[in-house]
């Protein structure tokens, strides 16, 4: 029963930690290009996905 008293407040808390987490990841425009990602892969480091040459400091 000790036991219970301790680790329900503590998930309560943790979930509502994730929770505020979450809901502060959306606000924050995280989950708005879920495509961007993906598709910079396809394209070649040298390259923005516009196809212009990056400047020399951006490169590697």
């Amino acid at each position: 029963m000790a036991d219970a008293m301790f680790l329900v407040p503590l998930a309560v808390l943790l979930s509502a930690a994730a929770l505020a987490a979450f809901i502060w990841n959306l606000s924050d425009g995280q989950y708005e290009d879920l495509d961007g990602a993906a598709e910079r892969v396809l394209y070649d480091d040298r390259d923005h996905p516009d196809g212009r040459p990056r400047p020399p400091a951006d490169r590697p």
